[in-house]
């Protein structure tokens, strides 16, 4: 018999919540199958099985259990039960398995977006009836829309149910333990705002440049280097000159001691199901432009699937957060600590601005930086981030972080 105790995640992490079985209890299990998933203050990740047999559960999901504690058995010398699957994966050639023909109107039977999962005929009526699946409450497995959901939502136009048996004017309260993560985002706020002298500055910057630049590299730069050309490699950059230049925003406060940086480490919030997650980029500023758009779609899918390690959330110097994918026009970032200073990104959005006596439309965007006060001066905070505005509106001198004409004379 295997014990399988709970693996060490992190030097400071003492305890993880068993999130869910992935296998049950008795059922077979081959060597290295992930047999539950683990989630701790930081991140969430898998248990995997040292030896093939059949599998004992002792943890019950939702557990908070310490590192070393046995979560499961495998007894090795069982025998393996007939019908069990085999671990070989089966031929994807052509020839083994012929591809089959997609119906041809398909097209024509739903206009249900792609992450909405729908019956067929449940999507016919959605697309005939132009209905908005917001206002459908899912009865299927799996959150699976089926044709009496849409029929109900038909019924009750204007009327919406939170209960998951859909029926209207519910009084039903629920309740649910806090995941380890939440608690750890939680007990974090909280002692930012309480262990630091936090303020905003505010600032706005004319996206045009960045945009006319992504309007017309954009498929080259996919083409060239297999990645789509956003905005965050435009003020990761800038944000990482402006941090050389202001080594205070990159720097933190241990006890009576300040802490600097001869280094960018940007971490970028990331939103998933679980929680906030905030990976770290090291040495942004000796990226290229697309050594970083490939290194945010790193570390955002690993977010989204929780794959990512301690490692790549630890460490990071100063924070982005973009509250513009959700809509924010304007915000308050909460400094994440120990760092000194997070900016934040907002929504674009076209405004008629005074330029040369004129009143032009432009696309324009708020900047936030907070920053803790007892270490970073108005000065430095207000400097900092306007030579961030000076790098996103004159993207050149993103180059070489001055002026290129400046630079050929020596100026």
């Amino acid at each position: 018999m295997i014990e399988i105790k709970v693996p060490t995640v992190g030097e400071s992490i003492n305890e993880v919540t068993l999130l869910k079985w992935t296998k049950k209890d008795g059922e077979w299990v081959e060597r290295d199958e992930v047999i539950a998933e683990l989630e701790s203050e930081k991140a969430t990740f898998e248990v995997n099985a040292e030896k093939a047999g059949i599998l004992t559960t002792i943890g019950k999901e939702g557990d908070t259990l310490n590192i070393g504690d046995v979560l499961a058995n495998i007894d090795e010398t069982a025998a393996k039960p007939e019908g069990a699957p085999a671990t070989s994966v089966a031929p994807t050639s052509a020839a083994s398995a012929p591809t089959p023909a997609a119906p041809t109107n398909q097209a024509a039977v739903t206009a249900v977006p792609n992450d909405i999962k729908a019956s067929p005929v449940a999507s016919a009526i959605i697309a005939d009836k132009k209905v908005d699946t917001k206002s459908i409450t899912p009865s299927g497995t799996g959150g699976k829309i089926m044709k009496q959901d849409v029929l109900d939502a038909l019924n009750n136009p204007g009327k919406k149910s939170f209960a998951p048996d859909g029926a209207l004017f519910s009084r039903n309260v629920r309740q649910e333990k806090m995941s380890a993560l939440r608690r750890t985002i939680s007990r974090r706020l909280v002692e930012s705002k309480n262990t630091t002298a936090m303020l905003t500055t505010f600032n706005e910057v004319d996206m045009t440049q960045i945009m006319e630049i992504r309007k017309q590299y954009k498929d080259k730069f996919k083409e060239g280097h297999g990645v789509n050309l956003g905005f965050m490699s435009f003020f990761a950059k800038a944000c990482a000159i402006a941090l050389g230049e202001w080594p205070s925003v990159n720097a933190y406060i241990d006890g009576d001691q300040i802490i600097y940086h001869d280094y960018a480490d940007i971490s970028i919030a990331v939103s998933t199901p679980r929680g906030l997650t905030v990976p770290v980029m090291r040495n942004v500023e000796s990226l290229s432009m697309a050594d970083i758009e490939r290194k945010v779609v790193e570390l955002a899918g690993k977010a989204r699937d929780s794959k990512l390690t301690a490692e790549e959330l630890q460490g990071g110097t100063f924070t982005i957060t973009n509250g513009g994918v959700f809509g924010s026009l304007m915000s308050t970032p909460i400094i994440n600590i120990p760092q000194s200073a997070i900016l934040g990104m907002h929504k674009i959005q076209e405004r008629p601005m005074a330029m040369n006596g004129q009143v032009v439309v432009r696309p324009m965007m708020y900047l936030a930086l907070s920053y803790d006060h007892r270490i970073i001066d108005g000065r430095e905070s207000v400097s900092f981030l306007v030579r961030v505005k000076d790098l996103l509106e004159n993207p050149a001198l993103l180059l070489m972080g001055k002026d290129p004409v400046k630079a050929l004379l020596e100026l």
